[in-house]
Parts: structure tokens; sequence; C-alpha cells
């Protein structure tokens, strides 16, 4: 019997069955349909209050919204947060349509067309640049708009972030404008008129290690200093990245909050004159959304097959990709999962819970040990608020998407 990942706080059960928010599980599918995303309001609200009392008040909150952009969490999270961190043109439609304002918002990532620049330039959104070539294409349509585009440079740092499940800094990337090339580019930028908005220093996602943030902050802000210094100019902004971890997996511990916080709070009041007036932000999105949703699915079908049981869903991988091990994971690892409607009874048997697609990849958990459980029955897979519906092949064999609800929402 392999072992289940640890399920978040917050959840609880109802007459035996899971509830979300206060909501059966059973209730909530039976209004919207299975599969289905559930994403608890009230559970994100707290992460970000636990998070403002922990960190420096000084400190900005972003939220990146590749993590989930369902439009009602969107316009949950634009009353909650200071700003919002998009990569594509299609994610600033979506940010605008949740009524965030464009000063609000900045644009990373690769690749950025023509088209995608002049969207957010056009609006007053802040361009995090990743290329020298992105920001002459920048400059050049900011000059054809008669606009001053709103730029920063996205650093690719000399380090990253020990034990990220995901470096995004430190060595040859596609993403940012390595560190020694950052100061000509900065001065290029300042001289040609643009509207300068400093740097974004992103060095890695998904970490649990409380110490190992605080050496990668402490680096960020030595680096952004020491570029700043190179550069000649103030440094408005600083978007010191994100790197804040959730326990998916068995012998997973929460992040040391507290720990990050302190250690930021001792950083941010020793700062060099040269950051004096620096307005520094995290930029997170699994942290603040990953723990408060719960992915829900029917069981068709129960079978066996040489002795081992399988409960065969109407979901899969098409919805739940990262839960089936194939979103960046080396070795397998059963997510938090239960029977949702006998939430809490003691386990029964070995079970594989499956999906409905045709390949030996849709295993959503891998002989973990559940009450017993027939067609009918619904399964939940927790940890599903970030990277779930919208980072899956939702069109891979026709199934079609999960449904998505938000309860206890503000707005």
């Amino acid at each position: 019997m392999k072992p289940l990942g640890p399920i978040p706080p917050g959840f609880a059960a109802i007459d035996g069955e899971l509830a979300i928010g206060g909501h059966k599980a059973s209730a909530l599918v039976a209004e919207a349909g299975s599969p289905l995303f559930v994403y608890d309001g009230a559970l994100i609200a707290a992460r970000v209050a636990a998070l403002r009392a922990a960190l420096p008040q000084r400190l900005g909150l972003h939220y990146a919204m590749k993590a989930n952009p369902y439009g009602p969490v969107l316009r949950h999270m634009a009353g909650l947060v200071d700003g919002f961190d998009i990569a594509s043109g299609g994610e600033l439609l979506l940010a605008e349509a949740a009524g965030v304002p464009a000063e609000r918002i900045s644009f990373a990532g690769p690749g950025k067309r023509d088209a995608d620049l002049a969207a957010a330039i056009s609006r007053g959104v802040t361009l995090n640049l990743e290329s020298a070539r992105e920001a002459e294409r920048a400059l050049a349509i900011g000059e054809r708009l008669g606009l001053a585009p709103r730029l920063a440079i996205r650093v690719n740092p000399d380090f990253d972030l020990k034990g990220s499940g995901m470096k995004m800094g430190g060595g040859a990337k596609p993403f940012g404008v390595d560190a020694a090339a950052v100061p000509a580019l900065a001065r290029q930028i300042i001289a040609a008129g643009a509207d300068w908005r400093g740097f974004h220093i992103y060095a890695g996602s998904q970490t649990l290690d409380a110490a190992a943030i605080a050496e990668m902050q402490a680096a960020t802000i030595a680096l952004a200093a020491r570029l700043a210094e190179e550069s000649g100019a103030a440094l408005p902004a600083c978007n010191l990245g994100g790197g804040f971890g959730i326990p998916y997996f068995p012998g997973d511990l929460p992040l040391d909050l507290a720990a990050v916080g302190a250690a930021l709070a001792e950083q941010l009041a020793a700062l060099p004159a040269v950051l004096a007036e620096t307005a520094f932000c995290i930029e997170l999105g699994r942290y603040l959304v990953g723990e408060a949703g719960v992915y829900l699915a029917r069981i068709i079908d129960r079978k066996e097959s040489h002795g081992e049981v399988f409960l065969v869903t109407d979901g899969g991988l098409h919805h739940q990709l990262a839960a089936s091990g194939n979103f960046g994971t080396v070795v397998r690892r059963n997510y938090p999962s239960a029977i949702a409607t006998k939430f809490g009874a003691a386990p029964a048997e070995e079970a594989s819970i499956v999906g409905c697609l045709c390949t030996p990849l849709d295993r959503l958990a891998d002989k973990g040990g559940f009450p017993r459980a027939d067609e009918g029955d619904l399964v939940a897979v927790f940890c599903a608020g970030a990277y779930g519906a919208s980072a899956s092949p939702v069109h891979f064999l026709g199934h079609g998407p999960a449904a998505e609800r938000l309860v206890n929402a503000t707005v």
C-alpha cells in the first residue's frame, strides 16, 4: 500500500462526507456536474491574511495568475492582493475582465508577440523584458504609439533556489536577461525615455525549505542593489519572485512562514542606500490557491485485475495532469486523495484511482489505502487549486473540460 499525500487543513466531514467550504461534495456535484474543481474563497483569503501577518508590511503581494486563471477566482483575488503577474496576452484579457487595473499588472514570459507588447503598452501594463531584442521591440512600439512604455527587466540571476522543484534562474535559461548584461540594458531603456520600473528576479518555485527561501531572497536583494548601482539609476521597484511551496506528497511539511517573514524583515531593515526607496513585492501563485482547491470525480466502474482494485472515474489526467505525475515530477508519488462520500472512514482496501483515458498514465492515486468505494461514489484529489484545469490537456480524447466553482467568494 502506497502512502497518500497530506490532506490540507480546512476540510471536514458533514454526515460522513467531504465538505468544501461548508458544502457537501455530493451537493456541489449535483449542482455543477462531475468532474468538478471546487475552490474555497475563504481558504484563499485566510492564506493571504496569514501572509500579510507574517511578512513585512513594506512588501507587496502579487498573484501569479498562471496558477489559476478561473474568472471568479481572479475577481476574488483582485480584492486581496496588490498586483497581478501575467504571462500572455490572453491572461491580460482575463485580468481586465476581472476588473484588475492596468497599473497593477506586470507581464512576464518569453516570446511576447508584437500584438502582446502593443496591448500591454497601450494599457499601461508593466512589461518585464526577457531579452535585449524584446526591449528594442517594446521601445519601437511605444514610439509608434506615442507612449512611454512601462518597462522592467527580468533578470536571470547567477544563482537558483535550493531545493526548488522548478528552477527558473541560474545558468543558461530562456527566461530573463543574464545579470551581467542588465546594467547596460537598463541604461539603454532609461535613455530612450521609457518609464523605468526596475527588476523582476525569479530564481525558482515550489520549495518547503524556509532557509533556502531566505538565502535566495538575501541573494536577490544583494543582486538588485549591485545591478542598480551599476545601472546608475534609482530602482523604483523589485519583484523578489516567490518559491513558496505547498505539501503535496507523503512526508512533506508546511513551509515555516514565520521564519521566512522574520528573515525577510531583517533583510529589508538593512537595505543599502540605493534600495532605500525601492518598492518590493513577492509573486506567489500556487501558495495562494493550491491548497484551497479540490478535484471531484465520480466512480463509473469498480473492477479487479490480477487481484488489484481499480476505481475508474469520469475524470483523469486531462483535467488533473499534475496529480497523475506527468507535470514536472521525476518519480510519481500520490497526491492527497480520498473517497469524498466516505470522508474520514478508515481504510479498508488497497485501490488505485484511475481516469477514463486509454493510457496507463491516467492514474490519480496508485495503490492507496481507501474505504471500500463503489459505482456512484465520489473521489477527491486535494491540492487542486493550482495548475489543474488550465494546465492539463483538456482536449485529449475529446472528453471535455471539468466544471469549476468558487464557494465563499467575496465578490
